[in-house]
This record gives C-alpha cells, structure tokens and sequence, in this order.
C-alpha cells in the first residue's frame, strides 16, 4: 500500500482542518506546535480505514503513528490473519515500524494517543479518508 498526503488531494480541507498540538511543560517533549499531517491509502480498491499521521515539528517529521479506527476483528477479518501483533499494526495507534522515527517518537505516539480519545477529531479522520477515497476516483481536473 502507499500512503499519499490529504493535502495533496484535499488542499482547502486540509489547510483548515489540520490538527496541531502545542506542547507547554512537557519533560518528555520540546515545547513547541506538532503538525499532525494525514496520509491516507492510494488505493482507490482498498478498505483498509487508516491514516498515517506524520507528526512535523517545525524542523521535520518527528514520528510517523499509524492509526486504524475500526475494531480489532474488522481488522482479523481485512487482513485474514487473527495474529494480535499484526492487528495491533493496524488498529493502532502505533509507531509505523516502516518509517523512520526520531527520538522523541514514543513521547509523541502518547501525545497522540491522548488527542485520539477526541472523539470529533476521529470522526474527522473518517470523513477526511472518505473525501480522500473519493477525491482518488476523481478526474485530476476535479479534485479540491
């Protein structure tokens, strides 16, 4: 599977509706705004109901977090495998083991973790892959 950018299909969407965290006080984490940047599945065929978030401080990509919202049996079923390992990679919220990963990644999958208990920002990852699926099937000329 590739992963492509939302903003590289959604711009105006993505540009508006981009979620960041400020960290203040954090003995774990730099203070400072960390992008969370969504990248979905290029697949137009695949329903694997993920994204990856690229955690960008002002520098770079500090961690790439995979996160799957469906339940652990959809993912058992999806992926035909009943593997606890190979499900936690996909139901997440993970460290992408394919990704590189700077130091501070486990302090920011927390932080993460912690912004995924929002309920409005998860359902704001569902509509953002449904617009990206969408977006996949459309001409170039239409897409946002």
């Amino acid at each position: 599977m590739h992963y492509a950018p939302f903003h590289e299909y959604c711009p105006k969407d993505a540009e508006s509706e981009t979620r960041s965290i400020a960290v203040v006080n954090d003995p774990d984490l730099p203070a400072g705004d960390y992008a969370l940047l969504e990248s979905y599945c290029q697949d137009p065929d695949c329903d694997c109901r993920r994204v990856f978030l690229c955690v960008r401080s002002r520098r770079r990509v500090e961690a790439v977090i995979a996160f799957g919202w469906e339940s652990r049996n959809f993912y058992a079923r999806w992926m035909g495998s009943r593997d606890p390992r190979d499900i936690d990679q996909f139901k997440g919220p993970c460290l992408n083991l394919m990704s590189p990963q700077s130091d501070l990644a486990p302090a920011l999958l927390r932080a993460v973790q912690d912004v995924l208990e929002d309920a409005s920002y998860v359902a704001s990852l569902k509509r953002h892959y449904a617009m990206f699926k969408q977006a996949l099937r459309a001409p170039a000329a239409k897409r946002r």
